[in-house]
């Protein structure tokens, strides 16, 4: 009877296992599929670029370009420039066609080009059954962000020029039920987001990186692939442009589309070269360098 009893026990915990583990694979499900390569001889690439310059398109890179872009660090050592805010933020309640699937706490203003990527994620929440999303802040101007902090103060908030919602890249998402953390809103956008170029920007693991409380309901439009790579790599923004600058170079596949991601330290009459039919994104990192996107 003992060994029986001892049999059954053993029957038992490897059951127990078997539903741990299924539990955790059904947990990852949604990890990105990526596949990420470094390019240990950046040197000899760049040459076989020039050598292969006719087949390229050439491109000029200016210094404001540092500026611009999705990858811009602003935090409280790299404040915003007024050449790094997105051109095209609109005011949510005059536009009634971007606000689908979620509402608006008050009035918010975002940059169109956000709101639409935000609005075709929230359309996929909503199919998942998932809805009860607002937003609660978004583009802000130095004069709003101000005020905030005189309100607020150093402990909730930023200083004019150095909080990410004077971007328009940036907006504060909640719930009509609960406190994000604890939401099926708050899990669905740490799960998901990354599929639609958002991240979650200060993760709960990450303010001695980040210099900012656990903010569940701040998110960032970095685009694909970097949201991508910086989820499957557990990176926060200032990880990924510190790993860039290390790699200078690296390919990416996500979920079956490449893309080459390469890093330079910007110099004066700086160029560079894109392979002819393929497709390209430029981003400043707002310190000193550049990012080059390419993909087909």
């Amino acid at each position: 009877m003992k060994k029986l009893g001892f049999l059954i026990l053993l029957l038992l915990c490897l059951f127990l296992i078997f539903m741990y583990k299924g539990s955790f694979f059904e947990s990852n499900t949604n990890l990105p599929n990526v596949e990420v390569q470094k390019y240990d001889q950046h040197e000899n690439d760049e040459a076989a670029d020039r050598e292969s310059s006719e087949n390229s398109k050439q491109v000029d890179v200016k210094e404001e370009q540092i500026y611009q872009g999705n990858l811009l660090l602003v935090n409280k050592k790299y404040p915003v420039h007024q050449k790094s805010i997105k051109s095209d933020v609109v005011n949510l309640y005059a536009h009634n066609d971007l606000v689908k699937g979620y509402g608006l706490l008050e009035r918010t203003y975002l940059s169109e080009d956000i709101a639409h990527k935000f609005s075709d994620m929230m359309a996929a929440a909503g199919k998942e059954g998932v809805s009860n999303f607002f937003i609660t802040s978004g583009f802000r101007d130095f004069d709003e962000q101000h005020k905030l902090y005189e309100e607020k103060g150093s402990d909730y908030a930023l200083p004019a020029g150095y909080s990410e919602h004077n971007l328009g890249l940036s907006l504060d998402v909640g719930t009509t039920k609960m406190a994000m953390e604890k939401a099926p809103e708050g899990e669905w956008i740490d799960q998901n987001a990354w599929k639609y170029g958002f991240i979650l920007r200060y993760p709960e693991d990450k303010t001695d990186i980040t210099g900012i409380q656990y903010e569940p309901w701040h998110i960032r439009y970095v685009g694909l692939p970097h949201s991508a790579i910086m989820k499957e790599k557990d990176f926060v923004l200032e990880e990924y442009l510190d790993y860039l600058k290390e790699k200078k170079k690296i390919s990416a596949k996500v979920e079956g589309k490449k893309y080459i991601v390469s890093y330079y330290p910007f110099s004066e009459n700086m160029v560079i070269h894109i392979p002819e039919n393929h497709e390209y994104k430029i981003s400043g990192d707002n310190m000193d360098g550049i990012i080059v996107t390419v993909y087909e």
